[in-house]
């Protein structure tokens, strides 16, 4: 399992508390943050969140608030490369804010991470997903499974500490967590189903099983590929190469949806 420095502070906000954010609207350009936004000045814009956890309506004062904690949080995971432990009192402390305050806006780190999570998940789209919408020809299959994986591992990488904490959280039991990881996923299997003839919406199918077994391989593959604490972790020389998984993920994905073509 993926697990990531998860130092939260006791009394943080009640884990099962339901997410009340509502729609995010802002981090617009999040997935380029890693090396854009670790500048001192960066802010976002934020625009469908009307009200604080009090139900008090956010003015302009409100707003910057709510996006000195979003960048506080950014900052830590994407900017901070001793890696410290994320909490919530350590995105406190970045946006130079009480807990008292800060819990105005969010209740539990969770919150704070599907907050900054949910608009790089939706930049999937452009980065690996929308090329998967249009049926792969036979002659040009393994170059376009190669894009894919390339593409997906990249966007791992670029995204390696909020990912991995994301996939720790969930396997600790966290529900928002868990439902952030199977709507990243689900939209990849039932593409992979389609581009292998069959039927996204028929889950029983042997093309939607296969493209789940698939899907969960090149997963498991980058996930490893992407964590950098693992070799510190097991105290041996065992990180790889970035392009180490690539040719086999997208070798074995190949055959998968030609095998599947076939039936």
């Amino acid at each position: 399992m993926d697990k990531r420095n998860l130092a939260v502070d006791p009394g943080e906000g009640a884990a099962n508390a339901a997410s009340r954010t509502g729609p995010r609207g802002g981090l617009p350009d999040i997935a380029t943050l890693t090396d854009a936004k670790c500048e001192d000045g960066a802010a976002y814009e934020d625009g469908e969140v009307s009200h604080n956890l009090n139900g008090q309506r956010l003015g302009r004062k409100g707003r910057d608030t709510r996006e000195r904690i979003l960048l506080a949080a950014t900052r830590l995971l994407y900017c901070d490369a001793g890696r410290s432990p994320i909490s919530l009192s350590a995105v406190a402390r970045e946006a130079s804010l009480g807990m008292t305050s800060l819990y105005n806006y969010f209740s539990d780190l969770t919150e704070v991470l599907v907050a900054v999570l949910e608009p790089v998940m939706a930049s999937a789209e452009d980065v690996y997903l929308g090329a998967l919408r249009k049926r792969w020809d036979d002659g040009e299959l393994g170059d376009r499974c190669y894009d894919f994986v390339s593409n997906y591992q990249a966007f791992w990488q670029k995204h390696s500490r909020l990912l991995h904490l994301r996939n720790a959280m969930s396997d600790q039991q966290d529900p928002r967590m868990t439902s952030q990881r199977i709507k990243s996923t689900q939209p990849i299997i039932g593409l992979l189903a389609e581009q292998m003839d069959g039927d996204s919406r028929a889950p029983r199918s042997p093309e939607f099983a296969m493209a789940t077994v698939l899907m969960i391989g090149i997963e498991r593959s980058t996930t490893i590929s992407t964590d950098d604490e693992l070799p510190v972790k097991m105290a041996q020389d065992i990180k790889h190469d970035d392009t180490h998984f690539l040719r086999p993920s997208a070798r074995l994905m190949e055959m998968a949806i030609r095998d599947m073509r076939k039936r």
